[in-house]
């Protein structure tokens, strides 16, 4: 996957300042340790946190169009929908899904080509 710099670094501090203004108590919700490929993670990852992370690394993505996809996750379940291009953007996104750590599962049903 190829990542812009900038955009990147821009999606970081869009991250950061996302954090701010949910206040520490959003990220602060009871960790759940969740399955990744039969292994558990070092790292409690929480539903707000997965969420976040899917939509930032979805905007720093090229070939997807991040602001066109609207990401929820519950129990570690990331639910992507929107519509977006291509069935090669919608693969890619739900690759990038997939890919962050503490999600369980991916659900793109909701997640179409125009």
């Amino acid at each position: 996957m190829t990542r812009n710099p900038n955009r990147t670094a821009l999606i970081t501090t869009a991250t950061l300042a996302a954090a701010l203004a949910f206040g520490a108590s959003a990220f602060a919700a009871e960790p759940v340790l969740v399955q990744d490929a039969g292994h558990d993670s070092e790292q409690p990852a929480t539903d707000t946190w997965i969420t976040t992370k899917v939509k930032t690394t979805l905007l720093a993505t090229d070939g997807v169009t991040g602001t066109d996809i609207n990401v929820s996750t519950v129990n570690g379940v990331v639910t992507l929908a929107g519509v977006l291009e291509s069935q090669a953007a919608v693969d890619k996104a739900i690759e990038v899904a997939r890919d962050i750590e503490g999600v369980v599962d991916v659900d793109a049903r909701a997640l179409t080509v125009r």
